[in-house]
């Protein structure tokens, strides 16, 4: 298996451009700790999370060293510090030097990679560009497909993925940026989570009827969308 085979393909992202609190906004809307930076061509500028956040000047908690440690401290690290604490853009908080992997990479260079540097997930390029993003969760939930005791079909899993998300991406209704599905031997594990139980219906209804697919498992996660409380799903209940 390699990295697009367990990728989620749409990215919740920022532009460089957009401010500091369209970013906040849309972590705390998506339930979410971090934002690819994606300029208008497509290319990863930088990543913006909840650390870059922290030390912001609306909140109080500026960087504030006392006089003889900032005579320890360069002007340039005390401006990049302003900046970080006072800037309004994303392009001013970001961090660019970000890792990234190759959408036809295999998995055992995304665990690598993760494990050498503590990271939770990459972002996937291809030819420059990013064309989604593989967390730990997505390793975890090939891997469950991996250790099933499913005898085996004659379907193509990755073909069969493919036309299932396809299928999802053209549709309305479909909740694009928090579903992702793993396809092993013909079984369908639908992961993410949903804001209504009409949403759930249509996505199984759109799973069990692509061609190829025999079993589904279903671990959607119901979120009440005025309380924010978790339901689980009824595979993970039962």
């Amino acid at each position: 298996m390699n990295v697009s085979d367990v990728m989620t393909r749409n990215v919740i992202s920022v532009g460089p451009d957009d401010t500091v609190e369209q970013a906040v906004k849309t972590m705390l809307e998506r339930r979410i700790s971090g934002l690819l930076v994606v300029d208008k061509g497509g290319n990863l500028a930088g990543v913006v999370t909840e650390g870059d956040l922290l030390r912001r000047d609306e909140i109080g908690t500026e960087t504030d060293r006392p006089w003889w440690l900032r005579l320890l401290v360069s002007p340039s690290r005390q401006a990049a510090d302003f900046v970080r604490a006072n800037g309004r853009y994303v392009k001013d908080i970001m961090t660019t030097d970000v890792l990234t992997v190759a959408h036809d990479a295999p998995l055992e260079d995304v665990v690598s990679t993760m494990e050498k540097n503590r990271i939770k997930r990459l972002p996937v390029t291809r030819d420059g560009r990013v064309v989604g993003i593989v967390s730990r969760a997505d390793l975890l939930r090939a891997l469950i497909g991996r250790v099933r005791d499913v005898a085996p079909t004659g379907g193509d899993d990755r073909s069969i993925r493919d036309a299932i998300m396809n299928t999802l991406s053209e549709k309305s209704w479909a909740p694009r940026t928090t579903v992702n599905v793993t396809v092993n031997r013909g079984v369908a594990d639908i992961w993410g989570s949903i804001t209504n139980e009409n949403e759930r219906a249509a996505i199984r209804v759109a799973v069990e009827n692509t061609p190829g697919v025999t079993t589904i498992h279903d671990h959607l996660v119901y979120i009440e969308p005025y309380t924010g409380t978790v339901i689980e799903s009824p595979d993970d209940t039962a």
